[in-house]
């Protein structure tokens, strides 16, 4: 939750309105993590409105195809709000519920079966770089930043950073990272796996929505599986994995989805995975 400012962020942030934070079109769910309050830190009402939202996908209470993560200021997510952690009278139990609250985030994530596309604008600091770790698809402009931010004002990383930055960037590196507080400049991110494409720092959002809006109109089942095999290839062999993936194409084949593809393809046109979507099970 740290923050990459060098100066602290103003105090507690005002409170957003939750129409502002969720928002859903075109079969993408937008949920903003930070305000333009308090530095663009991570927003307490953002975190519970977005945690909320996603449990309402996992419970097929939205219909959707891609979750977007974005910062409505200048940056994506600065980290969290240090003067608000100053102020608390008891630090240890704020602190505690902050992580408690945007862990829930971040597990509702995952429990909503989406791609998760990130619009990481700006400065991606503290929970800001946790959150980029957790997207499928993470689009960043020229002078886009990442940065852990913790050990700077000496408290260790929240949102999952210690578990994902090394199964991205190699245990060797994430220590690095980590402990010598690195900035990671657009051009690494990229060329270490954390970004997967980088454009003008105007089209962050644009583009970003783009691609979840492209995501969010192909075969979601299909994609909820993929995700599924992708999260687990790490913990399996060669041999196990390729039973796993035999079994899933095979599945898919006999399901709306990969029979509407197929039969497009055959037939010489654009699928219409709507067919039969509500019928189909990832």
């Amino acid at each position: 939750m740290a923050s990459s400012n060098h100066a602290a962020p103003t105090a507690t942030a005002a409170v957003a309105d939750t129409d502002a934070l969720v928002t859903e079109h075109n079969g993408v769910l937008t949920l903003a993590v930070s305000t333009t309050g308090a530095g663009n830190s991570l927003d307490d009402a953002a975190v519970a409105a977005g945690t909320q939202a996603l449990r309402e996908v996992a419970r097929g209470q939205r219909d959707v195809g891609a979750v977007l993560l974005v910062g409505p200021g200048k940056n994506f997510c600065a980290g969290g709000n240090v003067r608000a952690f100053a102020g608390a009278d008891d630090r240890p139990t704020y602190l505690r519920e902050i992580a408690d609250n945007f862990h829930r985030l971040v597990g509702a994530l995952y429990e909503a079966d989406r791609p998760v596309v990130v619009a990481a604008k700006g400065w991606a600091a503290g929970a800001g770089m946790s959150l980029v770790l957790h997207a499928d698809v993470a689009i960043g402009g020229s002078s886009t930043r990442l940065r852990p931010a913790y050990r700077g004002i000496g408290l260790t990383p929240d949102g999952g950073l210690t578990w994902t930055l090394p199964r991205a960037v190699g245990a060797a590196r994430a220590r690095q990272i980590i402990l010598t507080d690195r900035v990671i400049t657009a051009e690494e991110a990229q060329q270490w796996g954390l970004l997967s494409e980088i454009v003008a720092d105007d089209e962050v959002e644009s583009a970003a929505r783009t691609a979840a809006e492209t995501i969010a109109s192909g075969p979601r089942a299909a994609d909820a599986a993929t995700k599924h095999l992708l999260a687990v290839s790490a913990d399996t062999t060669l041999i196990e994995h390729l039973a796993l993936e035999a079994r899933s194409i095979s599945e898919r084949s006999g399901l709306p989805e990969g029979i509407e593809g197929v039969d497009a393809f055959v037939g010489k046109r654009a699928p219409d995975f709507t067919r039969g979507r509500a019928a189909t099970a990832p």
